[in-house]
């Protein structure tokens, strides 16, 4: 494999992992999903034509983040036109709150998926029928051949497990 693909595959790579986290952040500054799809697309192609200044090992999503941020201003320039416009200032501040409470959400994301892993095979059914499988409690509780109450019961006992778990670990890790 030559560096050009090995760098084409990384991009890609990279760009994939983050592309959700991308959107999600341009959304924060463009309330309207149209919109936020229109300038995370002229993202995407900044982030290519620009990915050769990108340092490989350092912080992708950072780096896409803030050029985000450039394209979010850009495409508020252009739509100056419209009545209610927030500061740059006010966007910036809003960017940065985002970038930080996305990293939160990915340190409780890990933390979940590590206590979700430490439940009992039984439980962990439970949690996957009700959230992944986006079943009714009625549903859930027919599949695990329980009465709807005692599944309320069980699920209730699980997501209080799994909060306690998700805790301890955040807290653990912010002593470390």
């Amino acid at each position: 494999m030559n560096e050009t693909t090995s760098r084409v595959d990384e991009f890609v790579r990279l760009l994939a992992q983050n592309q959700r986290r991308l959107f999600v952040y341009v959304h924060t500054l463009v309330p309207n999903h149209a919109d936020a799809e229109e300038v995370l697309q002229n993202t995407n192609l900044v982030l290519w034509r620009e990915f050769d200044s990108f340092e490989l090992g350092t912080n992708f999503a950072a780096w896409a983040c803030r050029v985000a941020l450039n394209q979010v201003l850009a495409w508020r320039k252009k739509r100056q036109r419209d009545r209610l416009q927030f500061s740059d200032d006010f966007l910036t501040a809003i960017a940065h709150e985002t970038e930080d409470g996305a990293g939160a959400l990915e340190d409780q994301t890990r933390a979940l998926a590590g206590c979700l892993a430490k439940l009992p095979p039984d439980q962990r059914e439970l949690i996957r029928l009700r959230y992944t499988e986006e079943g009714s409690i009625e549903a859930v509780a027919k599949r695990a051949q329980r009465t709807v109450e005692a599944t309320y019961r069980a699920l209730s006992r699980v997501r209080h497990t799994l909060h306690e778990c998700v805790t301890r670990t955040l807290a653990r890790e912010n002593r470390a």
